[in-house]
């Protein structure tokens, strides 16, 4: 018997995120080849418009817990509403992505449950016996290990952003509201979130990624940088030796201990191409290396590589990203 199967969508700023469509995606593919219904939940505040985006995306029916308690992620409440939908609707898998929040739920949700758990996963697909089959990098990216979740009733999965396609074009669905209150106060209240990106795209939802390194000497070395992203509307991101330095925050972080990113296009300026930073970014689909150094280990990483002074080169791909867009 197939096990339907319920996509856990996010919103940022009232907006669906384009995560949540990854993960619709992701579900879609499941079902197509086990025969499983598909539903979509979205919990917060203020939701009509994100919920009506999800059903024309092709969720074949939304559930929308939507109440002001709801309105900032808390573990707690959104554990409890999600944990209550499956049970009560029956669902045997459950899709996240491997955002924050996604890190942050995947795992009390399935402790919840009592259910079988893989995170930060890059493919992912049902066996004949309805059972999921996952495959998880492990030894720092160097390896994709596949394993067969543990056959329990309940299986939950965080997918890594940006691997697989957004969902789209499929047949509109409903939307079904829900009233869910919090039955009682959470121990951790959160009263504020506060944007760290500064106003740019999020880095594990960026289609293109401009990242710097210690080369750039200083934090005002990374105004370069940005202005190459304004020009090419891409996320701005650091290696680990620049936030050290402190010329760029943590949440600019890309690698081991950063954020793990898969956009379309990837510049690394003055990155030398340690592992620790490749971790982060390998799966990237097109890599540009900027670097004085012809030895340097990120030219065996990239596509496409420029032996030159970043302080030279990356305003010249500006002035030319600028001719190519029409930005004059």
């Amino acid at each position: 018997m197939a096990k339907n199967i319920l996509v856990v969508g996010e919103i940022k700023n009232g907006d669906l995120r384009k995560t949540s469509l990854e993960a619709l995606g992701a579900a879609r593919t499941l079902a197509a080849r086990s025969g499983a219904e598909v539903a979509a939940v979205l919990v917060g505040s203020g939701l009509d418009a994100a919920a009506a985006k999800l059903a024309g995306a092709g969720a074949p029916v939304v559930y929308q817990i939507d109440a002001p308690e709801y309105a900032l992620y808390a573990p707690e409440s959104y554990t409890a509403a999600v944990v209550r939908l499956v049970r009560e609707q029956g669902f045997g898998v459950v899709v996240l992505v491997d955002t924050s929040m996604g890190k942050d739920l995947a795992p009390a949700v399935a402790t919840r449950l009592d259910a079988a758990l893989a995170t930060d996963v890059v493919q992912v697909d049902m066996g004949d016996d309805g059972y999921l089959r996952v495959v998880h990098p492990i030894y720092s990216g160097k390896v994709n290990a596949e394993f067969v979740l543990q056959k329990k009733a309940v299986q939950v999965v965080s997918i890594r952003p940006n691997i697989v396609p957004a969902a789209g074009g499929g047949q509109p669905g409903k939307v079904a509201k829900l009233s869910y209150p919090v039955a009682t106060p959470p121990r951790a209240v959160v009263k504020e979130m506060v944007a760290t990106s500064g106003g740019r795209i999020e880095l594990t939802e960026a289609d293109i990624v401009v990242a710097g390194g210690r080369s750039l000497k200083s934090a005002g070395g990374f105004k370069l940088l940005e202005d190459l992203a304004d020009v090419l509307g891409a996320a701005v991101a650091a290696s680990r030796a620049a936030v050290d330095a402190g010329y760029q925050p943590h949440s600019r972080q890309v690698g081991q201990t950063g954020k793990v990113v898969n956009p379309s296009l990837y510049v690394a300026c003055g990155i030398s191409g340690a592992i620790q930073h490749l971790v982060g970014m390998r799966t990237s689909k097109v890599i540009v290396a900027v670097n004085k150094d012809a030895t340097a280990p990120i030219f065996q990483s990239a596509d496409y590589g420029i032996v030159g002074d970043l302080f030279e080169v990356v305003p010249l791909l500006t002035e030319e990203s600028k001719k190519l867009l029409g930005k004059d």
